[in-house]
Formats: C-alpha cells, structure tokens, sequence
C-alpha cells in the first residue's frame, strides 16, 4: 500500500516539475526575444550625431551650393561650358573652404580637450592612454568634409555635363538634385532614428528654395547691366 502510495506521489510530483522547467525556459526565451526587438530602442544614436552632421552637412553643401551657382549662370548664359566652369570651380573652391573650415574648428575642439586632459592628469584624474585615444582627428573631419562636399556637388555637374539642350538641361539639374536631396534627407533620417517624410521634405524644399532665389536674383541683374 505504502509503495503504490509512494509511486503515485511521484507521478504527481514529476510534470510538475517538468512544467516549472518548461516554465522557466519560455519566459528566459521570452526575455531574450524582448531584448533582441528593443535593440534598436535602446542603442544610443545621439552618439552618431557628430559625424552623421558633418557627412550630411557636407553633401547637402556641395548639392545645393553647387546647384545654386550652376542655375545662376544658367539663368544668364545659356552655353554648357559657363556651367560645368561654374560648378567645377565651385565644387573646388567649396570642397577646400569645408576641409579648411572643419580642420580649424575641430583643432579648436582638439585643444580643448587636450587641456582637460592635462589639467584631470594634474589632479591626479584619468586615465591619459585611454582618453587620447577618444580625442578629435582635424585631419580625418577635414577630409570626410571635403569628400561629402565633393560627393554632393558631383550631381548636379553629372547632372548637365553631357545636355546641350538649355532648357532640358535645366530640368535635368533640378530633377537629379530634387532627387538627391530627398535620398540625403531620407539617408541621414534613418540613420537618425528622425521621421523620414518630414527630414526628407525640409531639406527638399530648403534646396528648391535655395535654386529659385539664385537663379531669380541673378536673373533680375543679369537683365540690368
């Protein structure tokens, strides 16, 4: 009697601690599945923040700048070499005023922190080794400054440079520069973790604005000399 006691008591005993256990590993699956979908709530993207800037600032200069002068020629010469001219010599002069622009402010960062390095290290704090290795490359901003400008103001010279047509070939500049504008506004959103629709239009409309009054202004005094 004792033994058929003792086997059914088992018997109970067993599925429930295979359920305890089956327990336990849905709810530890449960918790790595819930880690891996926040994975991208909880990754800090403010860290991107300083070279995803520089990189779109820079492409969004060259376009648009670029853009601009090409369409104010255009507005008061019609030939193709005044244009591509006008866009090569900007695309130089820009892409050397961002590389020159972007050493000096980040040398000044540089500096900065070059002193607070040394002054933590006069009172006795941190690690000098493991914090240079964090400081500010002038060299490396100026040359990805001067790259996204050059990368930008590439477009609209690709755009023109083979379109005899004036008339189409002003379209053609406008057409592939909208288009630009709208994948360098979508390609810095999703980087972001920003709304896609609204960074995309901003920096559309700020392009097109920017076209239009260049070409508009230039127009108006090309007329009156």
């Amino acid at each position: 009697m004792a033994s058929n006691q003792s086997s059914s008591l088992s018997t109970i005993r067993f599925p429930i601690a295979v359920n305890n256990n089956n327990n336990d590993v849905e709810q530890q699956l449960a918790t790595v599945l819930e880690l891996e979908a926040n994975k991208d709530d909880t990754f800090d993207y403010s860290k991107r923040a300083q070279w995803l800037r520089a990189a779109i600032l820079g492409a969004n200069d060259g376009l648009i700048s670029i853009a601009s002068l090409m369409m104010g020629v255009g507005s008061v010469k019609q030939d193709i070499e005044a244009m591509i001219l006008t866009g090569f010599a900007g695309l130089a002069a820009g892409a050397c005023s961002m590389a020159i622009g972007e050493f000096v402010s980040v040398y000044s960062q540089l500096d900065i922190e070059l002193a607070q390095i040394k002054r933590q290290l006069e009172n006795g704090n941190g690690n000098e080794e493991g914090e240079k290795e964090n400081l500010a490359n002038p060299l490396q901003a100026a040359a990805a400054s001067a790259l996204a400008f050059s990368v930008g103001a590439t477009v609209p010279l690709l755009a023109a440079a083979f379109i005899s047509n004036y008339k189409v070939r002003l379209a053609a500049v406008v057409g592939a520069v909208s288009l630009a504008l709208v994948v360098f506004g979508w390609f810095g959103a999703v980087l972001g973790k920003a709304p896609v629709i609204r960074s995309s239009a901003r920096v559309l409309v700020g392009g097109l604005m920017a076209m239009g009054i260049t070409f508009g202004l230039t127009k108006m005094i090309g007329t009156t000399l």
